[in-house]
């Protein structure tokens, strides 16, 4: 009896514990809710919101999702709390609603100034905020949409519409979206968002720069920018630990890029120089899937640093077409810069890019590159009518194999290679050691006219790229 008594004693402790710890976890899991007509006196609930962004943020511990409604909100959203793997915390428009953060009334000052920052915390997810009109006349602000830095790691950013991020200071900065790794990051995750209308100086519209280790950049869609749309940066000096101070080991996927350049940025004058999406100082990273037009360049991969490089970067499956000067670069634009190695270029279409004539052609190969692959791409030439623009001899043991050059009626080619023009293919073909399954005929498109670059089913291009 007594054995009897005591199992039902530890019976009832134990249903105690777990009542007690399924209710504190009920407490951390919770629900805070944000309006513009709460009060900061309330208690957070839906019938009682918070008026502020911040009570909110200084409330919200492990485990909690902010609501915010409908709304104006000029204020500026910080994070305050790290959630946990079991228990993030979340910041989210409710229900859809159409929840704006606007910079319009905060003054300029100097120094870092962000509509949404995120410093040293964790699993954390910023979800369906449109965030807009912060601009500055000071060179030394730097004006942010959303900035992640330190060591924040587990970050999501995503649904979210950054708009009208401005620096009018010759030589200001500003970015939408920036994830600056000063110590260690991991598993950051930018997601079907939308960047526009950002005049950014001499910065980048959606940027990952420093200690990175772990990424993916996908769905987004980044337009109508003066300066880069999405950039991958090492070596600026950025981490605190400088050999780990590059961003790696992602995935850039299923993106929208169009209309970036830096035509008429006062930080670039005249020069068409903005990429799409870019490598600089980047390593272990798949650019796949993309969609690139109508900006400077479509897609580069190098290093702006003397003596380092962009290092295994596969541009995989991309459409590219009408960019301004060329569709694909690799390697440093001059000999003070590093350069581009073991890396793979395929299965790209690369449509009438080099629209301004500047000699870019459809791929450009510059200065220190070695050991890449460019295979199975298929190459439209432009107004130029360069396939390949190669004007450096630093071109070591790269291979090309198995890509299809459009052959026009009535229009010459033209292949530069370790400074040699050709108009023939059969003598480029022989310089550049291209395989013989390289072909230069008519890739036979769907509608090339309506941008609809898939292959015929009797297209000669398809056992090439395919």
């Amino acid at each position: 009896m007594k054995k009897l008594y005591l199992f039902f004693l530890a019976a009832v402790a134990i249903v105690i514990v777990f009542v007690l710890n399924h209710k504190d976890e009920d407490k951390q899991n919770q629900a805070i809710y944000v309006a513009t007509n709460g009060s900061d006196e309330n208690v957070g609930t839906k019938s009682k919101p918070y008026r502020t962004l911040k009570k909110a943020a200084s409330e919200a511990k492990a485990g909690t999702t902010v609501f915010i409604r409908q709304g104006n909100y000029h204020e500026k959203l910080v994070v305050k709390h790290s959630g946990t793997n079991s228990r993030p915390i979340t910041f989210k428009a409710y229900n859809k609603e159409k929840v704006i953060l606007s910079g319009k009334n905060l003054e300029d000052v100097e120094g870092d100034t962000a509509l949404v920052t995120i410093n040293n915390k964790n699993y954390v997810t910023i979800s369906g905020l449109t965030i807009q009109d912060l601009s500055t006349d000071i060179a030394d602000e730097t004006v942010m949409g959303i900035y992640v830095t330190g060591s924040s790691s587990h970050i999501t950013i995503e649904n979210n519409h950054v708009q009208r991020i401005e620096t009018d200071a010759v030589d200001g900065n500003g970015h939408g979206i920036a994830i600056y790794g000063t110590g260690t990051m991991k598993d950051i995750h930018i997601l079907n968002n939308t960047l526009e209308d950002l005049k950014l100086g001499a910065s980048e519209s959606l940027v990952l720069n420093g200690n990175i280790d772990g990424f993916k950049v996908e769905n987004n869609t980044v337009r109508r920018s003066d300066n880069i749309g999405i950039d991958l940066i090492g070596y600026e000096g950025t981490s605190q630990d400088k050999k780990v101070d590059y961003v790696r080991n992602g995935i850039v996927k299923n993106n929208i890029v169009y209309e970036i350049s830096s035509y008429g940025n006062p930080a670039y004058g005249e020069d068409y120089a903005a990429g799409g999406i870019y490598v600089d100082g980047g390593k272990n990273i798949t650019i796949e899937k993309n969609t690139v037009y109508k900006s400077d360049i479509g897609i580069e991969a190098t290093s702006e640093h003397a003596k380092k490089y962009a290092d295994n970067i596969k541009i995989i499956n991309n459409i590219i077409y009408e960019n301004f000067y060329t569709g694909i670069s690799i390697g440093g634009y001059d000999e003070d810069r590093g350069g581009t190695i073991n890396s793979t270029i395929s299965q790209n279409i690369l449509f009438r890019n080099d629209t301004k004539g500047l000699d870019g052609g459809q791929l450009l190969l510059q200065y220190d590159t070695k050991n890449n692959v460019i295979e199975r791409n298929v190459f439209t030439a432009g107004p130029s009518r360069i396939f390949i623009s190669n004007y450096f001899t630093t071109n070591q043991k790269n291979k090309l194999q198995k890509n299809v050059f459009h052959k026009e009626k009535g229009e010459t080619g033209i292949w530069i290679w370790k400074e040699e023009e050709y108009t023939s293919f059969p003598k480029f073909q022989k310089a550049s050691k291209s395989d013989e399954k390289s072909s230069y005929i008519d890739p036979k498109y769907q509608n090339a006219n309506k941008y609809d670059f898939r292959l015929k089913e009797d297209s000669p291009a398809r056992k090439i790229v395919y």
